[in-house]
């Protein structure tokens, strides 16, 4: 404690360096904080279940023949087969108890108000597995999952209860609840913080697995073995290990494999059919759930944690060098304080704790800089991304900021509290503290943390350098469409329970009605939303086309509405367009794309060829290729456009939801406030999704460049503004040491140019030093973001020139002042200093 008192007493002495001091840290300290508190709810940060390290997610890597349908809760190799699902949960001989889930759209009505929310199909086990209670009522069983469409239940989620219906109200349970048309009674909430096992895609309501066929008009997949689209997850039973369980599951899954769905392949190469048979079930902790989104996030939000760690590792060099310059000044303090008995642990603890001190109170403002960081963080983000996070800090966050605190005060208060703590006696008590004679090693450690400085600036300045040019090529990329003055939207009619052809007859009218907007050029659909990350592929037969068991006859496909390409901007090369009557039981047609045209040899003129979906000797060509378009963007800015064909959506059965797209005179943002009322007016309970502009919807799709982008910039400039300070602080303390050497060499004939020189010329030395040390960091960083970068080299030679250039001008204008105070010293003066 007194150590402490005398801590800061000390600092109250010099108020201004110790607030620069305090900022420098919380900048550091808090920049890392916001970067960890995302990194933690992404990656770390468990499920709120009980004994969560013992869940596991179950993957299947391998052939999957038939359809696959996956969503954000993973990849193709995580979705099993229905009857699969059910052999395997059914098994009471493994030491493990397994569920299912999968997420959906749902639109939800509740006294003749709708609302566009999501939902999670789940397993009568789902909820016994996780091991939850309700909060209020009870949550689903394994009798609320035995028929398929027998059990017209559902559990609402704590958070939509609390918005939807206040928490205060406990009569919600026996009401009924339309989840997709069709009424359910809800039976109970779900605790509080739960939303599901999905990260990036929290539920509203939890509805029985078997309900899906009911609740997904068109949807059949509870017999089909080919079809691939259910989640799994399992509880260890206890004292069972990881391994333990992988074997014992793999052995059950195996022999279904062999005995049962390895006779039901057909058309599969012998290559192929061995790969299938071979497959493994393989186990992964599911402590996190499940989501494509934290594998997604985990390189950016790695790199971005690094480039925060080289932050604070300038700020801490900077603290470094002031507490060596204080320990300077306060030589004849040690001195005299040595000379009458202070023994040196005694000194070196009470200099480690000033270090300390300076630190925390660092890390405790750089609490509220972590929590603005976060505030304006979620600010930016899309709504998607904004609910995969909180901007607050837990108590994990709190941990990490108090432990890196901590850290930073004793490791770069080590040197600075050593080095004075053994101080020269005589010359302290002489009053010489801080004249030439000084000690070269704590002069050099303060020229080789400035030339530290410099070396990570310039590797921030190259990433963000990187980053920034990467988002501009993105920004800048060809799309093979015009999204000027187009707005978009979705409707599911399908869940508020029409049937298809009452959806059909509802799209002609809004094609209708839209189109009737003063200002409305042009009006269409499509069933695929564009540049959207969706993506539907089908294998395809393709006139004059060889295809084998092993051949890539895949494309990406899209159901669409007449004039579709003219609205979006795509130029129609050869052919005709969609038109009214290409609907049911008129010749089936379709439109490609160059890529497509490519990729299935149909030449420079592939009007008039057929095609049909599906390979084999088996499937028919039953379609007329009757136009060629431009390649352009289909789910993503970044990736090339693929192979695809469009097909009319009223010549398809089951058509339910669309998105469309409008055109006209007025700006998108205008037609924003114009669409809602006419879609009311056709019905009132239909909610209209997803409606925004569509250089939105792209400015979206390039969210996490932007995001990374701004990041690396901001830290980049904070980092050179730190390291310039730092720079500064040497140059001047160096100055200052240096006065009367200044003086003699004036008295001697050096004008005031040579001067400034020299301590310019310190400057050049240590950045040119600096950047020698950084460009390979740089060049290193930039690799290792390489799978983040778009069109840009690591190495890229005007990035690495513009960070040079920047960093020397910063530099210089560090050494600029303390020059210039060189420069301008008296001989006579500097001869009678000190």
């Amino acid at each position: 404690m007194q150590d402490l008192k005398l801590a800061l007493r000390s600092l109250r002495k010099t108020p201004f360096t110790s607030g620069v001091a305090i900022v420098s840290l919380a900048l550091g300290i808090g920049a890392n904080a916001a970067i960890f508190s995302l990194f933690h709810q992404m990656l770390l940060q468990p499920l709120p279940v009980p004994e969560s390290e013992r869940l596991v997610n179950l993957l299947s890597p391998g052939p999957k023949p038939g359809s696959q349908s996956t969503n954000n809760a993973g990849p193709m190799d995580a979705v099993f087969s229905y009857p699969m699902f059910k052999e395997l949960e059914s098994d009471a001989s493994l030491p493990v108890k397994i569920a299912a889930h999968r997420s959906f759209g749902a639109n939800l009505a509740w006294r003749g108000q709708t609302s566009s929310s999501r939902g999670q199909f789940v397993s009568g086990n789902y909820f016994p597995v996780l091991q939850l209670q309700p909060a209020l009522g009870r949550l689903l069983g394994p009798d609320d999952d035995r028929t398929a469409g027998a059990h017209d239940v559902v559990v609402l989620a704590h958070a939509y209860w609390k918005e939807r219906f206040g928490a205060s109200s406990t009569a919600i349970i026996g009401e009924a609840l339309v989840v997709n048309g069709r009424s359910l009674t809800v039976v109970g909430v779900a605790p509080e913080g739960f939303t599901g096992t999905t990260l990036g895609a929290p539920a509203d309501v939890f509805v029985p697995l078997t309900m899906r066929e009911a609740l997904t008009p068109g949807w059949k997949g509870f017999e089909n073995r080919r079809s691939y689209w259910a989640y799994l997850f399992a509880r260890l039973n206890p004292g069972v290990s990881q391994e333990q369980a992988q074997a014992a599951l793999h052995a059950r899954y195996s022999a279904i494999i062999q005995d049962v769905e390895t006779p039901l392949q057909e058309g599969m190469s012998p290559q192929t059919l061995e790969r299938f048979k071979a497959k493994e079930l393989v186990l992964e902790p599911g402590a996190r759930g499940q989501s494509s989104i934290a594998t997604g996030s985990r390189a950016p939000l790695t790199l971005l944690l690094g480039v925060t760690a080289l932050v604070l590792l300038i700020a801490c060099a900077n603290i470094a060098n002031l507490l060596l310059a204080r320990g300077a000044g306060r030589a004849a303090e040690m001195a005299v304080r040595a000379a009458i008995g202070a023994a040196r642990r005694h000194l070196f603890g009470q200099l480690l704790v000033e270090a300390c001190v300076l630190a925390s109170l660092g890390g405790l403002l750089g609490l509220l800089v972590a929590q603005w960081t976060l505030r304006g963080l979620h600010a930016l983000m899309p709504a998607e991304a904004a609910a995969t996070m909180r901007p607050e800090l837990g108590p994990a966050v709190l941990a990490f900021t108090a432990a890196v605190a901590l850290g930073t005060g004793l490791v770069f208060g080590l040197f600075p509290a050593l080095h004075a703590s053994r101080p020269d006696l005589i010359a302290g008590l002489r009053g010489q503290a801080g004249q030439p004679g000084g000690s070269r090693a704590a002069a050099r450690f303060r020229r080789t943390l400035a030339t530290a400085q410099v070396a990570l600036s310039l590797a921030l300045l190259v990433s963000a350098g990187l980053f920034t040019r990467s988002l501009a090529n993105a920004a800048r990329v060809d799309l093979g469409l015009q999204p000027e003055q187009l707005l978009t939207f979705a409707v599911s009619p399908e869940l508020n329970g029409y049937t298809p052809e009452q959806s059909k007859a509802l799209f002609e009218r809004i094609e209708d009605e839209v189109g009737a907007i003063p200002g409305v050029s042009a009006v269409s659909a499509s069933m695929v939303p564009l540049i959207a990350g969706s993506n539907w592929g089908s294998s395809v037969s393709v006139e004059g086309f060889e295809s084998g068991p092993d051949t890539d006859a895949h494309s990406q496909w899209n159901l669409v509405g007449p004039g579709l390409f003219q609205t979006l901007g795509v130029p129609l090369l050869q052919g005709r367009d969609f038109t009214r009557q290409d609907a049911l039981g008129a010749p089936k047609v379709a439109i490609v794309n160059q890529a497509f045209a490519r990729k299935f040899g149909l030449g420079e003129n592939p009007i008039g060829k057929r095609m049909g979906t599906g390979i084999g000797d088996a499937t028919p060509l039953d379609i007329e290729i009757v136009g060629l378009i431009r390649d352009a963007k289909y789910s993503d800015v970044k990736q090339a456009p693929p192979p695809q064909f469009a097909l009319p959506y009223r010549q398809d059965e089951g058509v339910g939801q669309l998105v469309f797209y409008v055109r006209g005179a007025l700006s998108p943002e205008a037609l924003v406030a114009q669409v809602p009322p006419v879609l009311k007016r056709l019905d009132p309970n239909l909610p209209v999704e997803e409606l925004r502009t569509m250089p939105a919807q792209i400015h979206e799709r390039l969210f996490l460049d932007r995001f990374i982008s701004v990041l690396a910039t901001a830290f980049a400039v904070l980092a050179t503004a730190l390291a310039a300070l730092g720079l500064y602080g040497v140059l001047a303390y160096t100055v200052e040491q240096r006065t009367r050497e200044f003086g003699v060499r004036m008295a001697l004939g050096a004008d005031s140019a040579r001067v400034r020189d020299l301590v310019l010329g310190q400057v050049g030395r240590m950045t040119l030093v600096g950047a020698l040390i950084g460009l390979p960091a740089a060049i290193g960083l930039g690799r290792v973001a390489r799978s983040l970068l778009f069109e840009v080299e690591s190495h890229d030679p005007v990035v690495l020139a513009a960070a040079l250039v920047a960093l020397a001008c910063v530099a210089f204008a560090a050494g600029a002042l303390p020059a210039r105070r060189a420069a301008r010293v008296e001989p006579m003066r500097a001869l009678r200093y000190e």
